[in-house]
């Protein structure tokens, strides 16, 4: 059931799993998707939380304790996702002591509510990883324009990133940026910049999800035969980018002095359209040293039926390029679509967040002790 999981490893693409919970941790799931299913990292986000709390499947005890502490709703959140980021960083530490800290990583993010706040956001950073108090933590910040300073600042304070809701490649390109940024003042500083890792994740699914959909409004051949094309192409001319940069003299300064090279990310890999194949957004983006994180049931859909056969993202620049163009030639405006997406990111990530703030505080009504 994993050859094809395998193949990818040894392709150089890193299998993280989208998804974490409490009962994922303690009923061995997680351990055994490391063992069985080269699972090498975790990914976590404001929406995971929310749904993996919300079942309340073995966070009674703890909400319990909270109450009787009379704790804030926000104090008691970050208590409980801590804990299940640092016990998911325990079960792979191996991981991350045998791949010399490029895996074995568990990330978390920042408050979603602070994504336009560049100064909240570099204390929420500092917080969360003085919190969960493990060096294979990675500390998510959101890519909007706010964010950007704020990632160069973690950086440069030895913390290690992960950048999340990437959209366009010139977004993508100023957190490449931010990152080397951050880089050079971690070396200011006299920090060892081989403990410093960071991934940038480009999100892909739902780029098609957007431009499908305006393609199918307009109704014409041209536009059909760009449907389930942008996304693949986005992501391609990311790593394009990401292939200049890290060649660049900039970069073999930073590299000469021990730095790691940021990888890109493939995030929001589960596929939304059943027009699709299922894996469409791993068996297409192969490259090395590249990430992949994905749902579970696009994991087991890789394992039982994916189609590995090397590298699909390298020599495909040209043509990818003239897909967005086409795009362009029918009236689809990509930098609308990418700024579209990025609000709606951030607006559903803050939505997670208030709804599970919700729920937790009504848990911990109902489980105050009574006076």
């Amino acid at each position: 059931m994993t050859d094809a999981l395998k193949r990818l490893s040894d392709e150089g693409v890193a299998i993280w799993l989208d998804d974490l919970s409490r009962k994922r941790i303690t009923s061995g799931n997680l351990a055994e998707l490391i063992d069985q299913s080269h699972v090498v990292g975790v990914t976590t986000n404001p929406s995971i939380f929310q749904k993996a709390i919300s079942g309340g499947d073995g966070y009674e005890q703890q909400l319990a304790d909270l109450a009787a502490r009379k704790v804030t709703v926000d104090e008691a959140i970050r208590m409980i996702t801590t804990a299940d980021v640092r016990d998911a960083a325990d079960i792979l530490r191996p991981v991350f002591d045998r791949t010399d800290g490029q895996d074995g990583r568990v990330s978390i993010e920042v408050d979603p509510r602070l994504a336009h706040n560049t100064t909240a956001t570099v204390a929420e950073a500092k917080q969360l990883a003085w919190l969960v108090d493990r060096p294979n933590t990675l500390i998510k910040i959101p890519a909007t324009k706010a964010g950007l300073p704020a990632i160069a600042e973690v950086i440069g304070k030895g913390i290690s990133v992960n950048v999340t809701l990437i959209f366009s490649l010139e977004r993508y390109r100023a957190v490449m940026d931010a990152y080397l940024t951050g880089l050079e003042k971690a070396k200011a500083a006299g920090l060892d910049l081989n403990l410093i890792h960071s991934v940038a994740s480009f999100f892909v699914s739902r780029v098609d999800t957007e431009i499908d959909k305006r393609l199918d409004a307009l109704g014409t051949e041209e536009a059909e035969a760009l449907r389930g094309k942008a996304a693949l192409a986005n992501a391609r001319l990311a790593y394009q980018a990401y292939e200049e940069v890290f060649s660049s003299d900039r970069w073999a300064a930073l590299e000469k002095a021990g730095a790691n090279k940021q990888r890109a990310l493939w995030a929001s890999t589960g596929v939304k359209d059943p027009a699709y194949k299922d894996t469409l957004y791993v068996d297409d983006l192969v490259a090395p040293n590249t990430v992949n994180t994905m749902p579970e049931a696009t994991l087991e859909a890789t394992a039982d039926h994916g189609q590995i056969v090397g590298d699909t993202v390298r020599g495909t620049y040209e043509q990818a390029k003239a897909e967005l163009d086409a795009l362009a030639k029918v009236g689809i405006s990509y930098d609308e679509v990418v700024q579209l997406l990025e609000d709606e990111g951030v607006e559903k990530f803050e939505q997670s967040w208030n709804d599970l703030l919700k729920s937790t505080e009504a848990e911990l009504k109902r489980l105050a002790p009574e006076a």
